[in-house]
């Protein structure tokens, strides 16, 4: 489990020019949940996923993966628990080859060559990279080198997976697929997934959401319990998803919209009952 106790966060603590990123924010994940986090810039995404990796730790108040605390001591027992795919994965694929990739952190936990061998060939299955094992890195596309730098993260056998904006510089199909295999991945392996992103089409896809704002959570709950929260998201600077906001509009103009509405067909069908309330029942 992920656990947060009271934890807050201040870039250069006791200087004139202090910023604080996190306010006293206490969270808990369970291992296998597939969670979304997400707020404008400057909500404190980016510092909390240091503070999950023990890149940085808490001005106050304690962070534990697994009940291991996620400080300067334990910081290499954290990052064997955790693992992150960034925004762009030229920013963490260090080998030329994709099989040799996906090795390298395994081989840098000092694992027996058989170990490695089989977590390679796990993870490379599971992302459907069979075919370019021995491409170079440079040959592949956008989306390619983002399921390598994921298989990379699973070969290093997580409990978690935090995966910060990956899919911000793929094209919306593309992205969608990702999402879809780290969704199977969570299922099938028991790794929690905590997927940082601005997209809310794609925060609907999980089944918890987390909303920050000046470093606090202000809304926690199933997509349909956070979207449903219009104006709160709309205060924060932050939109919901087309079909979410046309029920809002539509329930303030007194049509009885009914249930939760999050895609073209929650929509569709809501409007559908609510003209011909006799055919729901």
């Amino acid at each position: 489990m992920i656990e947060l106790d009271n934890v807050s966060f201040t870039y250069r603590e006791g200087e004139p020019d202090a910023v604080p990123a996190l306010r006293d924010l206490t969270l808990k994940i369970e291992p296998g949940q597939l969670v979304a986090i997400i707020g404008h810039n400057g909500s404190g995404k980016s510092t909390l996923v240091k503070l999950l990796t023990a890149i940085l730790y808490p001005t106050e108040g304690n962070v534990r993966i697994d009940g291991v605390p996620a400080d300067r001591e334990h910081q290499w027992d954290v990052r064997r628990k955790v693992s992150v795919v960034f925004q762009d994965p030229d920013d963490q694929l260090v080998m030329n080859r994709v099989i040799d990739d996906v090795a390298f952190g395994p081989e840098n936990l000092g694992l027996a060559r058989d170990e490695i061998a089989e977590r390679v060939r796990s993870s490379v299955e599971m992302l459907g990279l069979e075919d370019i094992g021995s491409r170079l890195i440079e040959d592949l596309s956008s989306g390619q080198k983002q399921r390598v730098a994921i298989a990379g993260a699973l070969a290093m056998r997580p409990l978690f997976l935090i995966l910060d904006e990956p899919t911000s510089l793929l094209p919306v199909p593309v992205a969608m697929r990702l999402i879809s295999t780290v969704r199977d991945l969570s299922l099938s392996e028991n790794t929690g997934v905590l997927h940082v992103t601005h997209s809310m089409y794609e925060a609907v896809l999980f089944e918890r959401v987390v909303v920050m704002d000046a470093g606090r959570v202000i809304l926690d709950g199933a997509p349909a319990e956070v979207f449903r929260d219009v104006e709160r998201l709309r205060e924060v600077g932050l939109d919901v998803p087309l079909a979410a906001s046309l029920a809002h509009r539509l329930r303030a103009r007194g049509i009885p919209i009914g249930g939760d509405i999050l895609n073209t067909a929650d929509l569709r069908a809501a409007l559908s009952a609510a003209v011909n309330p006799s055919s729901s029942g």
